[in-house]
């Protein structure tokens, strides 16, 4: 997922002022995700959470020998509450960056996605070059063909994009020079912009898009290819305040057994429809 550079300051300011972890034995840990980010995590009719990723963090708490306590938070808000104490890991598709590890500590990866743009299906828009493939990205990567294509065909559009988010900076960084970019603070709100025509294009996640189209009775399409690669970081993983290493590797080796037994790719298969493992 799911930069700004005003999140980057609030969250050395909170680094800084973080009470130093003491190490501990973590029978119990405080899980934090935004239950709106479906079907990574959404929350149920009876407040419940419920997604890709609360069945997985409820296998690695078992693995790791730890009493999970399950909870809800802004998304924009979350690195910084996490380095105040108020929970002890993030989990919501947090990508693995190397601007996030300067200020908290992660896992390993327990998956790597896409992201892609979309559009209405009846759009001017839909259907724009390499719609269908995917084109594998670095960071800072510039001169793409496929992205410079993308450039003349949306030009003078409205872009939305979750705001904080690592997509938001690929939109701003690759689109804002040429598009109007408009931020959100949550993909919801954005889609349904998108669905009633008030933007014209989104940015997120892919597999998180899948799903929203068919929320959006199939209203909704991917529009250009496909973007992969290490420009989203190393997958996405587990954040975890720096000075927890114990609790850290204990969820390092319940991701490695989760892996290696196909549960992750069995619970991916289940939400996603497709592997979402890391390579």
């Amino acid at each position: 997922m799911k930069f700004s550079a005003i999140l980057l300051s609030g969250v050395m300011a909170a680094a800084a002022f973080a009470a130093p972890a003491v190490a501990k034995d973590w029978k119990t840990a405080t899980i934090t995700l935004e239950g709106a980010y479906a079907p990574w995590n959404m929350t149920n009719a009876d407040g419940t959470l419920g997604g890709f990723e609360p069945e997985l963090a409820k296998v690695l708490c078992e693995r790791a020998k730890i009493d999970c306590k399950l909870v809800a938070s802004d998304w924009d808000g979350m690195i910084p509450a996490l380095n105040a104490g108020k929970f002890d890991v993030i989990m919501d598709a947090l990508s693995i960056t190397d601007e996030r590890k300067q200020v908290i500590g992660f896992t390993i990866p327990y998956a790597a996605t896409p992201a892609a743009f979309a559009t209405a299906k009846d759009s001017p828009l839909a259907n724009a070059a390499g719609t269908g493939a995917t084109i594998k990205m670095t960071p800072g990567q510039t001169g793409v063909k496929e992205i410079d294509v993308l450039k003349e065909a949306f030009k003078g559009k409205t872009i939305g994009i979750q705001a904080a988010t690592v997509y938001a900076k690929f939109v701003y960084d690759n689109f804002g020079s040429i598009a109007t970019i408009r931020e959100y603070k949550t993909g919801a709100d954005r889609d349904l912009d998108l669905q009633n025509g008030r933007i014209d294009l989104g940015f997120d996640d892919a597999v998180y898009f899948a799903n929203a189209f068919a929320s959006a009775n199939d209203s909704l399409a991917f529009t250009g290819p496909e973007i992969a690669g290490s420009i989203w970081g190393e997958g996405e993983g587990l954040g975890i305040r720096k000075a927890d290493t114990d609790l850290r590797d204990k969820f390092n080796e319940a991701i490695k057994s989760a892996l290696a037994d196909g549960t992750i790719k069995t619970l991916s298969m289940k939400w996603f429809k497709v592997d979402v493992s890391p390579e």
